[in-house]
C-alpha cells in the first residue's frame, strides 16, 4: 500500500516553455550571483561555496518536507544548485588548479555515476517519478552535479576554446535546438532529452552571465554583477507572480 507521501503529485514543476526560460535565467543569476559573492565581496571561491552549500543544504531540506509543489520553494532550490555550483566550479578549476578540462571531467563522471545510481536504486530517473524523499534526494544531487558541470564547460569553452562568451552560447544556444528538434522529430527517450537539455542550459547560462558582467576587455558587457544579480531574481519572481504553475503529473 502507498503510503500518503508517495500519492501526491511529484514535487517538479510541468516542463514546458515556461520551465525553460526560468531555468535559463536562474542559471545566469547562478553565474552573475555566484561571482558577486566569491569576486565582486572579496570572499573568494572556498568562502563563497561553502555560504551557497550552506543556503543549499537548507533550501532541499525545505524543499524534501515541502508536502507538495510549491513554485518558490523548488525555483529558490534551483538557484541555490547555480551558484553554489558556480563557485564549486571556480574553485575545482581554478584554485585547486586541475584546469576546465580535469574539472569538467571529473564532473561529468559524477553526474553520470549519479545518474546511474538513481537508476539503479530506483528504476528511474525520470522528473515524473519524483515523488518519496529518495527520488527528490538522487534528483537534487544529480542537479548539483549538472550544474556545477555546467559552469566548467561553459568557461572552458568561452575561454580555452577561445570562441568567447558570445561564441559559447552560440553552441549551447544551436546545441538545445538540436535537442528540441530531436524532442518533435525522433523517438529518443523524452527522459534522456530532458537531462541532456538541463545540463545544456547550464553552461548556456554560464557563457550568458559571464557576457554580461566580464570587463569590455575580456568580451564581457562590464555590467555590475550586482545589478545584473538583481534584475535576474526581478525577472524569475515576475515569471512565478504572474504564470501559473503546475506540478509534473506522476507517471503510472
Amino acid at each position: 500500500m502507498k503510503s500518503a507521501y508517495e500519492m501526491t503529485l511529484t514535487k517538479v514543476p510541468e516542463v514546458t516553455l515556461l520551465f525553460w526560460v526560468i531555468k535559463i535565467a536562474a542559471t545566469t543569476l547562478g553565474e552573475t550571483g555566484g561571482d558577486a559573492v566569491s569576486m565582486s565581496m572579496n570572499l573568494g571561491y572556498l568562502w563563497g561555496t561553502a555560504i551557497f552549500a550552506g543556503v543549499f543544504l537548507i533550501a532541499v531540506a525545505v524543499q524534501i518536507q515541502a508536502k507538495g509543489f510549491h513554485p518558490w520553494i523548488y525555483w529558490t532550490t534551483i538557484i541555490a544548485t547555480t551558484t553554489v555550483g558556480t563557485t564549486l566550479a571556480d574553485f575545482a578549476d581554478r584554485s585547486l588548479g586541475i584546469g576546465y578540462a580535469g574539472g569538467s571531467t571529473l564532473l561529468l563522471l559524477l553526474l553520470i555515476s549519479s545518474l546511474a545510481l538513481w537508476h539503479r536504486t530506483l528504476g528511474s530517473v525520470s522528473v515524473t517519478s519524483i515523488s518519496s524523499p529518495r527520488a527528490e534526494i538522487f534528483y537534487w544531487v544529480t542537479i548539483l552535479f549538472s550544474q556545477t558541470l555546467g559552469t566548467a564547460l561553459g568557461d572552458w569553452t568561452a575561454d580555452s576554446a577561445g570562441l568567447g562568451y558570445e561564441g559559447g552560447a552560440l553552441v549551447f544556444g544551436s546545441m538545445l535546438a538540436v535537442l528540441v528538434l530531436a524532442y518533435y522529430k525522433t523517438r529518443i527517450s523524452r527522459t534522456w532529452l530532458f537531462w541532456l537539455a538541463f545540463i545544456l542550459t547550464r553552461p548556456l547560462g554560464a557563457v550568458l552571465g559571464d557576457l554580461l558582467d566580464k570587463p569590455l576587455a575580456d568580451g564581457g558587457l562590464a555590467l555590475s554583477r550586482y545589478s545584473a544579480t538583481v534584475a535576474l531574481v526581478v525577472f524569475i519572481a515576475a515569471c512565478l507572480l504572474l504564470f501559473q504553475h503546475r506540478a509534473s503529473e506522476k507517471a503510472h
